[in-house]
């Protein structure tokens, strides 16, 4: 009997998702396993980590570390394995240098095959564009909003959100603008966040100022 790796991951945003949660991801890898008479040895966790960047996922480390000839990784879906195309293909052929196979239940890929492995390839490059699909669409929607005066992100300092509709506070537009003039000057982020927490004057949720939050309204005016 050939042996299996599970490796299961969920991204926080995605813990409550249908389908997908770190249990139906185990069970799914393991009826899998018995139905193609393989041994379950391991089942690696990422959870609440996003797949974005292979480095910083240590159960998909240490899946890969575990991979031997003629062993099979066992994933629920590639989206599970790897966000990018790019990862994707350096998984794939990091395990075929050790002649490990690669399977992904959702898109039935089995790279043990030489169709498995063309297929692995072209669902990857199609993940990939289809999450740029969306990112462009949602940048777009955003946009549109923006365009139009209505809210689309958290009601930023110097406005306040009137049925759907940001509104200018005039008192907070007044600071923003001498937060605008200090930069303008020279002042460093660090320089007017002290000045805004020195003189009381204190965020959108009643926070102190940070370099971090003023560089962010400074880019909202920006942009």
């Amino acid at each position: 009997m050939k042996t299996a790796i599970g490796y299961i991951r969920v991204s926080t945003e995605q813990q409550a998702d249908e389908g997908i949660s770190l249990e139906a991801q185990k069970a799914k890898i393991a009826a899998w396993c018995e139905i193609n008479d393989y041994q379950l040895a391991q089942v690696y966790v990422d959870a609440g980590i996003s797949g974005k960047s292979m480095d910083k996922r240590t159960g998909l480390q240490d899946a890969l570390a575990a991979t031997k000839k003629d062993n099979a990784l066992v994933v629920y879906s590639l989206s599970r394995l790897a966000r990018s195309t790019k990862d994707c293909i350096s998984i794939g052929e990091q395990l075929k240098k050790k002649g490990c196979d690669l399977v992904s239940i959702t898109e039935k890929i089995d790279t043990g095959s030489a169709m498995g492995e063309f297929f692995f390839t072209l669902m990857a490059a199609l993940g990939q564009m289809e999450r740029k699909l969306i990112a462009e669409r949602t940048a777009m929607a955003l946009k549109h909003k923006k365009n139009k005066g209505e809210v689309y992100a958290p009601i930023p300092f110097g406005y306040s959100a009137i049925e759907g509709r940001l509104v200018a506070v005039e008192s907070e537009a007044l600071i923003v603008a001498e937060i605008m003039g200090k930069r303008a000057a020279g002042s460093t982020l660090t320089e007017i966040a002290d000045y805004l927490n020195n003189a009381g004057i204190t965020g959108k949720k009643g926070g102190k100022w940070f370099a971090s939050s003023v560089s962010y309204l400074i880019n909202r005016q920006a942009a």
